[in-house]
C-alpha cells in the first residue's frame, strides 16, 4: 500500500523528486490537435497564465469604446429625440416607391432633407417610413399631400387613398422615461447579483463578475457608437438581457474554479493560477455550445424582423442581443477569470501556497534566491519548517498500514505507547 500513496499525484505526498519526472513524462506525450484540447478540456489552453496579454487587448478594446462614445456619441432613435414620423405603403400606382424619390419629394415641399427614410419589410407589407425633426399640423398635412400627389399609393383594397398615409408626432420625455427605468433595474440587477454571488462564492468573485458586466456595457455601448446602431427603447431592454446572460456564463467558470480550488493550500501539484486555468479549459466548450445556442435564435429573430415582417422593435432588440452574446462570452472566460486570478494572488494564503509549490518543483530555487534582512530570513525559515513537516507527514502516510476492513478487531497497543501489550501485571 506503501507504492500506492507514492504513485499518486493527486496527493499532497508528491515528492520534490518526483516532480520533474512527471513534467518530462507529460511534456513527452504526443501533442493532440487543437479541436482534441478544446473538447477534452486538459488545460492546454493558457489563458490565465497570459492575462496580461488578455488585459491589454481587453483595454484597448474598452479604451476604443470610451473615446467613440465621447467622440460620435449615439445614434438615437426617435422616441430619445422626438420627432415626426410618416408611413405609407411602397406601392404606388407607377410601381414600387424607392426611398431616394421620397427624399426628393420631402426637400422639394419642406426646403429640407429628412433625418431618414427607410424600407421596412418586403413584399405587399413593405412601407415607406419618414423620420424627420417636429413639423407643425401645417407642414406635415403638407407632405401628405405632396406624397400622395406624388404616388398614389394604394391601400388594402387596392385603390390609392390619402389616408394610408399615416403620421405621429412623438416626444423624447417617452424615451428619457424608459431609460431612467432602465437605470433603476439596472442598480437593482447590479445589487442584488453582488450579494448572491458573494454569499454563494467569495468577495473576490463578486467583484470579477461586476468588473465583467461593466465590460460588457461599456463594449456593447461602443459597438453602437462605432457602428452606428440605432438606439431605441428597445436596444435600452436587450441591454438588460444580455447582462443576465453575461451573468450566467461568468458563474459557470466561476462554479468550476471553486471546485478545482477547494482546499488548494494542502496540496502542491498546481498553483491557485495554474488550477483556475484548468477550469477556464474544463468549461471551454460549455461557454462554446451556451453561446451557440442563443445566437442560433436571435440570428433567427432578425432575419425575421429584417426580411419578412420589418418590425425595427425586433430588429433592434436582437440586434444588441447578439452582440451582447459575443461580449458577455468573451469576458467570462478572457476577463472575468484572470482577473479574479490577480485579486486572489495579492492574499498571503495564495502568496505562500504559489511559493511552496514552486518551491517543490525546483528546490534548488529557494536557495539561491534568498531574500535579504531579518523579516525574509524568518519567512524561509517558516517556509523550511512547512516542507519539513510535509516530508515527514508524507513518509508517515506511506508508512501507515492500510485501512481496516469495516468489522475487523482494533490492534493492540504496543509497549512502545507505554501501554502494556499483554495481561495486566498485578505484582506489586
Amino acid at each position: 500500500m506503501a507504492a500506492k500513496h507514492s504513485t499518486d499525484t493527486d496527493d499532497d505526498t508528491t515528492t520534490a523528486v518526483e516532480a520533474p519526472s512527471i513534467e518530462a513524462s507529460s511534456a513527452a506525450l504526443p501533442k493532440h490537435g487543437f479541436f482534441v484540447r478544446l473538447y477534452t478540456g486538459t488545460g492546454a489552453f493558457e489563458v490565465v497564465g497570459r492575462r496580461k496579454f488578455w488585459y491589454v487587448i481587453s483595454g484597448v478594446i474598452v479604451a476604443i469604446a470610451i473615446v467613440s462614445i465621447v467622440l460620435r456619441g449615439f445614434t438615437f432613435g426617435i422616441d430619445f429625440e422626438g420627432g415626426t414620423k410618416v408611413s405609407m405603403p411602397s406601392a404606388g400606382e407607377s410601381g414600387t416607391i424607392s426611398t431616394q424619390q421620397v427624399e426628393n419629394v420631402f426637400n422639394k415641399t419642406l426646403g429640407r432633407n429628412p433625418e431618414s427614410v427607410v424600407l421596412v419589410g418586403s413584399g405587399s407589407s413593405a412601407t415607406v417610413q419618414i423620420r424627420s425633426e417636429t413639423l407643425s399640423n401645417q407642414d406635415t398635412e403638407k407632405l401628405r399631400t405632396a406624397l400622395f400627389d406624388a404616388f398614389h399609393p394604394k391601400g388594402s383594397d387596392g385603390k390609392p387613398s390619402k389616408q394610408v398615409i399615416s403620421d405621429s408626432a412623438v416626444s423624447e420625455t417617452w424615451g428619457g422615461q424608459i431609460t431612467q427605468k432602465a437605470i433603476i433595474a439596472l442598480i437593482v440587477f447590479l445589487v442584488l447579483a453582488t450579494i448572491y454571488i458573494t454569499w454563494r462564492y467569495e468577495k473576490y468573485m463578486a467583484l470579477s463578475a461586476l468588473a465583467s458586466l461593466v465590460f460588457d456595457l461599456l463594449v456593447t455601448a461602443g459597438v453602437y457608437s462605432v457602428v452606428g446602431f440605432e438606439v431605441t427603447p428597445a436596444t435600452v431592454i436587450g441591454l438588460l438581457t444580455i447582462m443576465g446572460f453575461s451573468l450566467y456564463d461568468t458563474v459557470i467558470v466561476f462554479d468550476k474554479v471553486e471546485e478545482n480550488t477547494h482546499g488548494f493550500e494542502h496540496t502542491t501539484r498546481r498553483t491557485f493560477a495554474e488550477q483556475a486555468n484548468l477550469a477556464v479549459n474544463q468549461t471551454f466548450m460549455r461557454s462554446i455550445n451556451t453561446s451557440l445556442i442563443s445566437v442560433l435564435p436571435i440570428v433567427a429573430l432578425i432575419v425575421v424582423a429584417v426580411w419578412l415582417l420589418g418590425v425595427g422593435t425586433l430588429m433592434d432588440l436582437a440586434l444588441v442581443q447578439l452582440v451582447g452574446v459575443i461580449v458577455g462570452t468573451y469576458s467570462s472566460i478572457f476577463f472575468a477569470t484572470p482577473l479574479l486570478v490577480s485579486l486572489r494572488e495579492r492574499t498571503e494564503l495564495v502568496q505562500r501556497h504559489t511559493k511552496k509549490v514552486l518551491n517543490r518543483r525546483n528546490p534548488g530555487a529557494s536557495k539561491t534566491d534568498k531574500k535579504s534582512g531579518t523579516k525574509a530570513a524568518a519567512e524561509d525559515t517558516a517556509d523550511d519548517a512547512d516542507d519539513a513537516e510535509e516530508t515527514v507527514s508524507a513518509a508517515a502516510t506511506s508508512a501507515a498500514p492500510a485501512k481496516p476492513a469495516p468489522g475487523a478487531r482494533p490492534s493492540r497497543p504496543t509497549a512502545r505507547t507505554g501501554r502494556p501489550s499483554g495481561k495486566r501485571n498485578t505484582r506489586r
